[in-house]
């Protein structure tokens, strides 16, 4: 085997230990509605509905899947309830499809971009500072220089914990006086990273301000910032999301699309949790692409999030 069969043979273990209680929790509910069925009728379906809507799918996102089993079933004259695994496996791969564009191929940055700026949104408790200090680890090792700007200045936990990853990654960390100007920091963050000739900025920002109008004003204060030192800064946002909090992802998901324009999305704490369908609900209602998984606690448990194992490791395949 392989060096790299060996780091992906180790990725997709992760993966699938990390979708084992989701995989598991479905998959019971699913065995038991088919059991005995020699076909896939309306009781069936109903029940289907209830274990997805149950795995956090959301209400919206099953509909859209059972009506297509349904035509499924309608076109194929005969499903049996052997087969509606390997359809809902079918449905569910393809509606990833549709609202991935295309799925990132490692922790890589556009070379002609430089330095590359990714602003990282949330609110508090979903694992942003984490997020962030792991996929610095990550950029680290995929040998790119790395700058992290502390601008949520409005709680000296999230400064401190950030300074924390720094050190523990070995890359710079940027802060300014508790309750400073986070535009600023941002500003002082990019201009330093010009400066070092830095591949990768990576910026935090306030978890929580007090209403939809203040987060709009403050996120949009950063990106104007930030556009002056590096133009077209910054070239990501990334919405950090708690795959665990289930229907709560999903109003923080609506909350901050309206507050800024996210460009990819980051789906943490997936393995402590039994409701992971939420990647598919979030993916489908939003339309904006799942780049990251987190999958453990450890520095190296966050995956580019790949459709085509997710729903492997999902499907137990």
């Amino acid at each position: 085997m392989g060096l790299f069969d060996f780091f992906s043979k180790q990725k997709k273990e992760t993966l699938d230990k990390g979708l084992e209680k989701t995989k598991e929790s479905m998959f019971s509910k699913l065995s038991r509605i088919v059991a005995g069925k020699s076909k896939v009728d309306d009781d069936v379906l109903d029940d289907l509905e209830e274990v997805l809507i149950s795995s956090d799918v959301g209400v919206d996102t099953t509909l859209k899947i059972i009506e297509r089993i349904e035509k499924r079933a309608a076109r194929d004259k005969y499903v049996d309830g052997n087969e509606l695994k390997k359809i809902l496996r079918e449905e569910i791969a393809d509606l990833l499809t549709e609202n991935n564009a295309v799925d990132a191929e490692d922790f890589s940055v556009k070379e002609e971009t430089k330095p590359y700026v990714i602003m990282v949104v949330g609110v508090n408790g979903v694992g942003k500072t984490t997020t962030i200090g792991k996929l610095a680890n990550q950029f680290k090792k995929a040998g790119k220089t790395v700058y992290l700007g502390a601008a949520d200045t409005f709680r000296a936990a999230a400064v401190e914990q950030l300074v924390i990853w720094g050190e523990r990654v070995g890359v710079p960390v940027v802060k300014q006086a508790m309750g400073s100007d986070p535009a600023s920091v941002a500003f002082d963050t990019l201009s330093s990273a010009k400066v070092n000739n830095a591949d990768v900025v990576i910026i935090d920002t306030a978890g929580r301000l007090h209403n939809k109008i203040g987060l709009m004003n403050e996120l949009s204060k950063i990106k104007k910032v930030m556009d002056k030192i590096v133009p077209g800064a910054p070239h990501e946002v990334v919405l950090v999301l708690d795959g665990s909090t289930g229907q709560n992802a999903f109003e923080q998901a609506t909350q901050f699309t309206a507050a800024t324009d996210v460009t990819a999305l980051a789906i943490t704490k997936l393995d402590g949790t039994a409701k992971g369908g939420v990647v598919i609900g979030i993916s489908d209602q939003f339309k904006i692409p799942v780049k990251y998984i987190g999958l453990g606690e450890g520095i190296d448990d966050l995956q580019i999030f790949r459709r085509k194992e997710f729903v492997d490791s999902l499907f137990g395949e």
